[in-house]
C-alpha cells in the first residue's frame, strides 16, 4: 500500500542553490525547466508520487497502470518523460519495467524552494 512521500529537510547545508539565492546560469535554468515540464502534468505527477511512495522504493509498471483510465503505451510515454527528466530509473526484469526515484534530483528540487532564515531584529 501507499505511503506518503518522505521530503527530506533541506534547510541545513545547502544541495544546491534556492530561488531565492544567486541567479540561476541559462543552462540550469534550461535544465530544471524541463524537471518542471515534466511535472507539469497530473498523470506524470501521480506517476512519480506512486513510485516514490511504493514500499520498497520500487514500482511495477504493472502495478501503475491499474490507477489510470489511460492505455498502456500511454502510461509508458510518461514514464518516459519522467525518466527523460531525471526523475525516475528503470529495471526491466523478465516482461515487466521496475521503476524508482531518483533521491538525489527529488532532494534538489526540494532545495530550490528552501526560504533564507528569517532573523528578527
Amino acid at each position: 500500500m501507499s505511503k506518503p512521500l518522505e521530503l527530506e529537510d533541506v534547510t541545513g547545508a545547502a544541495c544546491c542553490a534556492p530561488l531565492s539565492g544567486p541567479a540561476l546560469g541559462e543552462a540550469e535554468a534550461a535544465e530544471l525547466a524541463k524537471v518542471f515540464k515534466a511535472l507539469s502534468d497530473p498523470v506524470r505527477l501521480r506517476l512519480l508520487n506512486m513510485i516514490a511512495s511504493v514500499e520498497g522504493g520500487e514500482a511495477c509498471v504493472c502495478d501503475l497502470t491499474g490507477a489510470f483510465d489511460l492505455t498502456a503505451p500511454t502510461i509508458s510515454h510518461h514514464l518516459k518523460v519522467l525518466r527523460q527528466a531525471g526523475l525516475i530509473e528503470g529495471e526491466r526484469r523478465g516482461t515487466w519495467v521496475y521503476y524508482q526515484v531518483i533521491p538525489d534530483k527529488l532532494t534538489r528540487l526540494s532545495g530550490l524552494f528552501a526560504l533564507p532564515a528569517l532573523t528578527s531584529a
